[in-house]
């Protein structure tokens, strides 16, 4: 007896499971149609969607959300939308379908893209200074005439005050062998330092270089790049994504896709802030993009391929990485990891 009950118990247990299973599975009924199928758009381009009812079953409302947010439908339960101030990348676009007292839940994948192709820049030297060659760049940046930089690689990290100007390391915090640093931006008399897997970041005390706290990542799991436009601070992570974070808490609010008008981009490190605009060396390429921080378009690309073949070569020289710029003045100082120097650079548009 015993054990024909506890058979009966398992063929019922397994029973139960595979109906909460189906139940989880169920038919849907619907499906959100876009006219001609489109799934990528470009700015200026319209958004029609509808929904896809093969059954004829009778329809009581619909709800559309993008990106989680309720959108109003148009008469016929359809949903259109001009792509204008979007940010561009990617998109959910989803409906609640409302019939017979029951709901079925929705989604498309949308993509959007620019409408332009980036326009393609090139560089003039203005001058060469001398830099550390076996400084590992992965952040720069001015505060007044003085230059910071973020060096990586596990036991050979650091943080440094420069003279610009003579190469000179005028202050050097070595990093805790652990981490392995990356990007610095300089916001409220705080500089702010990623790491790149450790999910960690440091804060420190701009005139003395000393660590006054750290913060955690949230929903990113890598450090690349930072800057800031003087109220928000931007993070790359080596995906499509720049994150925006809050200057006072880290915390990651929200976040820009870079996108042409082909696809979306990735791989962003070393960013500065200039001009209203993000400038991001791309990791292995020998260039800059300019992105616009309010949609993710990248809008340009700076061409300084040249610039390797003027440094000095040997066995750890590696990839262009490293932008600063001094608004006073309007000049622009770019280097490389492990580079002996640091070129000032005008653009030519």
């Amino acid at each position: 007896m015993n054990i024909r009950n506890s058979f009966v118990v398992i063929i019922l247990s397994l029973f139960f499971f595979s109906c909460g299973s189906n139940q989880n599975k169920k038919k849907k009924y619907f499906s959100i149609l876009t006219e001609n199928n489109q799934v990528i758009f470009k700015l200026g381009e319209t958004v029609k969607a509808s929904i896809k009812n093969a059954q004829n079953i009778e329809i009581d409302s619909v709800t559309y959300l993008f990106n989680d947010k309720k959108v109003k439908s148009k008469e016929g339960f359809t949903y259109t939308e001009e792509i204008d101030t979007e940010k561009l990348g990617t998109h959910i676009l989803k409906a609640h379908v409302f019939y017979k007292g029951k709901i079925d839940t929705i989604t498309k994948k949308l993509t959007f893209l620019n409408n332009k192709s980036p326009k393609l820049y090139t560089y003039k030297i203005i001058a060469e200074y001398p830099h550390d060659p076996k400084a590992f760049t992965q952040g720069l940046e001015f505060s007044g005439d003085t230059l910071y930089e973020s060096t990586g690689k596990k036991g050979v990290s650091s943080l440094r005050k420069v003279n610009y100007k003579t190469g000179e390391v005028l202050v050097k915090k070595d990093i805790d062998a652990s981490y392995f640093a990356e990007g610095i931006t300089i916001l409220n008399d705080k500089i702010f330092q990623l790491t790149w897997q450790s999910e960690l970041g440091f804060i420190y005390d701009l005139s003395t270089l000393k660590k006054t706290g750290d913060f955690a990542f949230n929903k990113s799991k890598e450090g690349w790049g930072l800057c800031n436009d003087g109220n928000r601070i931007y993070k790359s992570d080596g995906t499509k994504k720049i994150w925006i974070l809050d200057a006072q808490t880290l915390a990651e609010k929200e976040y820009i896709e870079v996108t042409t008008n082909k696809g979306v981009k990735s791989r962003f490190n070393e960013l500065e802030w200039i001009e209203g605009k993000i400038y991001a060396n791309t990791w292995q390429k020998d260039g800059i993009a300019i992105i616009n921080p309010k949609n993710g378009a990248l809008e340009a690309v700076i061409d300084l391929s040249g610039l390797r073949k003027k440094v000095k070569e040997h066995p750890e020289l590696d990839v262009l990485n490293g932008i600063a710029y001094k608004p006073e003045t309007k000049q622009l100082f770019v280097t490389g990891k492990n580079w002996d120097k640091l070129f000032e650079i005008e653009i030519i548009k």
